[in-house]
């Protein structure tokens, strides 16, 4: 089929350019137990791609209000950033390639994620790609977080783009509602929540890494097969 050109692309951070969220999946967890609550890793999962306003909801809907909401993720940050620190953050595979090519076409790219500034800085530098964006628009930097369109639809306008010529790249089923919602053609990469009927139906493509968004792009832009 024939794509439109890719002429900007906009990320998601977490669960699609490092490989934090299962790090963050057990700072929730070791965060609960510090104060004596069991955290299901089921539960756990409704939080990935969420801002943290409503995750707060999230918990007190499902541990009740004595819930010590402050207490948990003040202690989850500290359990987070302990492995951070430690060395266990990663890029995602492709990400680096990826970046590579976007740099060689000059086309521009932003980041639009859920977490907070000092999350995001803090992390892109120790992945050691702090400085290969145009754009970071974090969740301090919206009124409404995703699955609101407003972080794609800050990021784009940062990057000067038009939406038609936007691409955006999402793991969580709230990330592509929000790029969906936006209206930009969205490629879904999983990482810790498997793909459903709306994600299907929403994804522009589901592919299983980023390496296969680079022959993607490569396809759009005139040159090669788009892969299926």
């Amino acid at each position: 089929m024939t794509e439109s050109a890719v002429r900007a692309v906009v990320f998601d951070m977490d669960g699609l350019l490092i490989d934090s969220e299962r790090l963050a999946m057990e700072s929730l967890v070791s965060a609960g137990a510090e104060i004596g609550y069991r955290m299901s890793l089921e539960f756990c999962r409704t939080m990935i791609g969420v801002p943290a306003d409503r995750c707060r909801e999230l918990a007190s809907a499902a541990y009740g209000s004595g819930f010590p909401l402050e207490r948990y993720f003040e202690l989850h940050e500290v359990h987070l950033r302990r492995l951070v620190d430690a060395g266990q953050l990663t890029t995602k595979p492709g990400a680096i390639a990826l970046l590579d090519v976007l740099d060689r076409q000059g086309i521009p790219k932003a980041i639009a994620t859920s977490s907070s500034r000092d999350r995001a800085d803090h992390h892109l530098r120790l992945a050691g790609i702090a400085d290969r964006f145009d754009a970071v628009v974090t969740r301090q930097d919206v009124v409404r977080g995703k699955p609101d369109p407003e972080p794609y639809l800050t990021a784009a306008a940062a990057l000067g783009a038009d939406l038609p010529g936007t691409l955006a790249l999402e793991d969580s089923t709230n990330g592509l509602r929000a790029a969906h919602a936006a209206g930009l053609r969205c490629i879904l990469v999983p990482d810790l929540v498997r793909p459903t009927e709306e994600t299907r139906r929403l994804a522009h493509r589901l592919y299983p890494d980023l390496h296969h968004v680079v022959d993607y792009i490569a396809a759009a832009n005139g040159r090669t097969h788009v892969p299926g």
